[in-house]
């Protein structure tokens, strides 16, 4: 009866200094495994990120990879678009992390009057204001994909739509391909 105990705690012993190697070992291989994650997934990763900071931190990640060039190229040089007294830039950022830079001119108080002007966004009407489900030619499908369209303003997440959103001259304002 008394070894009974005796084997127990051999056991018991056993099993926690297994326990604390394999912790161990995780620890050592998570950490190289999960900065060759980031790398593999950066492009991606700008994508399904909704907040600015993960995004910009994923486009520094990624800044090696081959998606650099064209975000690089694209923001070379903006493109002016349209005609009018007020201008603001505009940025789309597309879900291959890729991006479009316009100068936008118009006559239009809203942002999403000026930009649907141009052909910019489109969208469907509901009651909470206009749903964009397309901009610069590609449509995101909510409900096939779990991808949208987010707006921005001066690179925070917009605090009202783009259909009532006032232009403030000199500001810029986004749209992003985001996963839900």
């Amino acid at each position: 009866m008394k070894q009974f105990p005796m084997v127990k705690k051999a056991l018991i012993f056993l099993l926690a200094a297994a326990a604390t190697f394999m912790i161990a070992g995780c620890a050592d291989n998570g950490s190289g495994s999960s900065s060759a994650s980031t790398v593999s997934e950066s492009p991606a990763a700008s994508v399904s990120e909704s907040s600015p900071e993960s995004s910009e931190a994923s486009s520094e990640a990624s800044s090696g990879s081959s998606s650099a060039e064209p975000e690089s190229s694209a923001s070379a040089e903006a493109e002016d678009i349209g005609e009018g007294e007020t201008a603001f830039a505009f940025t789309v950022t597309f879900a291959d992390g890729t991006s479009a830079l316009y100068n936008v001119h118009t006559n239009e108080t809203t942002v999403g009057a000026a930009l649907q002007a141009l052909g910019l966004i489109e969208g469907d009407e509901s009651e909470y204001g206009l749903y964009v489900t397309a901009v610069d030619g590609v449509t995101l499908d909510y409900d096939a994909d779990g991808k949208y369209w987010a707006f921005y303003v001066g690179g925070a997440y917009a605090t009202s739509g783009v259909d009532t959103t006032e232009i403030v001259p000199g500001e810029s304002y986004e749209m992003r391909a985001e996963n839900a």
